[in-house]
């Protein structure tokens, strides 16, 4: 699952992050391969056989899209837990960065399919946390969160406005499975999705319908 899909306008990048290029791209533009590359981000290495499980696909298609994101340099062999009948594979990087408008234009429909592919992936998790929501301890149950405000803002105050957000997550503790056991008691994996959606209405478009207006004339 990817963190993050629009990142920096310039080259700075810790080396956790990749960012994409057209093979990188044309590589992810597959729910399967998201959900891939997001189960080995929150778990750490596993095998196709227990990501087949936990995707409920058959460990063939499993081993299909890790060869695939392998050859595109998001997963690696393991070869620290690896031996001869099975393969263990990790993530490459924690971040996935997409903010390229020149790969945009030249690549439309990977673009969409990547971009579609990480939107299924967003309303999958949000559905598994409201199929658990009334079984969560009241605390946290209470922290959930799932709101929309309607804005009207120009382009760069839209830019200004997803910037402001980024910075107020960077603030927070990042997740990792190698730092499970230092975080504070209590703390778990909590997602924070963002969406920044124009409604393009344009300056012609009607108004919605009000009352009818009364003619002049006599009563009938």
């Amino acid at each position: 699952m990817a963190d993050v899909v629009k990142g920096p306008d310039g080259p700075d990048v810790d080396k956790e992050s990749v960012v994409l290029d057209a093979k990188g791209l044309r590589a992810l533009a597959h729910p399967v391969r998201v959900q891939l590359v997001g189960l080995l981000r929150k778990y750490g290495p596993s095998t196709a056989t227990r990501l087949a499980e936990r995707l409920g696909v058959n460990s063939g298609t499993a081993s299909y899209h890790l060869r695939q994101l392998g050859a595109a340099g998001f997963v690696e062999e393991d070869t620290g837990l690896g031996n001869a009948r099975e393969r263990w594979w990790r993530s490459v990087h924690r971040t996935i960065w997409f903010n390229d408008p020149e790969l945009a234009e030249r690549e439309p429909e990977a673009v969409l399919a990547y971009l579609q592919s990480v939107a299924a992936i967003h309303t999958l998790r949000l559905q598994q946390t409201l199929n658990e929501l009334l079984t969560m301890p009241p605390a946290w149950r209470n922290s959930f969160d799932m709101s929309d405000w309607a804005l009207r803002l120009t382009p760069e105050e839209a830019g200004s406005l997803e910037q402001e957000l980024k910075e107020v997550v960077a603030r927070y503790r990042r997740d990792r499975p190698e730092d499970a056991g230092n975080a504070p008691e209590g703390a778990e994996r909590v997602s924070v999705i963002t969406y920044v959606l124009p409604e393009l209405d344009g300056p012609g478009a009607a108004p919605y319908p009000g009352p009818p207006e009364a003619e002049d004339g006599p009563a009938s």
